[in-house]
């Protein structure tokens, strides 16, 4: 997993990201890996919570939160995809005139976490059927938070199910929102904003807000893994 993900056309990830507000990595997952993390689903002794959207009106499906130790596959993609990301959310930082740097590990990061009592691991697998969706949100679960998250779409589109887009809405200074439909084939990512990214402006950089969620399933059924890199509280 390592030599993949330092294969994967990075500056083209990041320059996606400036231009467009998310970027769509190759096909980083094969068929077997996909089914094998969607068949961990089952098992509720591999995760510490299962959240319900429909009761707190989150939207209509589910998703349940990995408990420690992470699936080797899961703690792997979360490890390598970091430094990069870490490159880019510290540049980040730094056009929008933040002082504040990233680790350029994970475990360092890990260990900023803990210093703010966030300890609890926030992988998560997502599962919708028929009529499924996400509300647009944000995912952040305490005081210290990563700006940036990636998506593995695990179902074969238009084969296990049909609609369920991934949503990306952008709130933009003195402007309208702004939103995006992207479709993800199996084994795909999608890196984007958890919160705040640069946009050069007439005056410099500002800052837009981005939220996310799904678009509603129209059939089937649709698995995928959320990698968040910051802990929860």
């Amino acid at each position: 997993m390592r030599e993949r993900i330092a294969a994967l056309p990075w500056d083209s990830i990041r320059a996606s990201l400036a231009e467009r507000g998310y970027a769509v990595t190759p096909r980083l997952l094969g068929v077997a890996e996909c089914r094998e993390l969607i068949g961990l689903y089952a098992d509720a002794s591999r995760f510490r919570s299962r959240v319900a959207m429909g009761p707190r009106r989150f939207g209509e499906g589910e998703y349940q939160y990995f408990a420690n130790p992470l699936p080797p596959l899961v703690r792997e993609l979360r490890q390598h995809l970091y430094p990069p990301l870490a490159r880019i959310a510290n540049d980040w930082h730094a056009q929008l005139g933040s002082r504040e740097r990233y680790p350029r590990t994970l475990g360092g990061f890990l260990r900023t976490c803990r210093a703010a009592g966030q300890t609890r691991p926030t992988p998560l697998l997502l599962r919708y059927t028929s009529g499924g969706y996400n509300c647009l949100h944000r995912d952040r679960y305490g005081a210290v938070a990563f700006p940036l998250q990636v998506a593995f779409a695990l179902s074969n589109r238009e084969t296990d199910y049909r609609g369920g887009e991934f949503l990306l809405v952008e709130q933009r200074p003195r402007a309208q929102s702004r939103g995006v439909a992207i479709s993800l084939e199996r084994g795909e990512a999608i890196v984007f904003p958890n919160g705040a990214r640069p946009v050069r402006g007439a005056r410099g950089f500002h800052r837009v807000h981005t939220r996310h969620g799904v678009s509603t399933l129209h059939a089937g059924e649709r698995y995928a893994l959320g990698i968040i890199f910051h802990e929860a509280a």
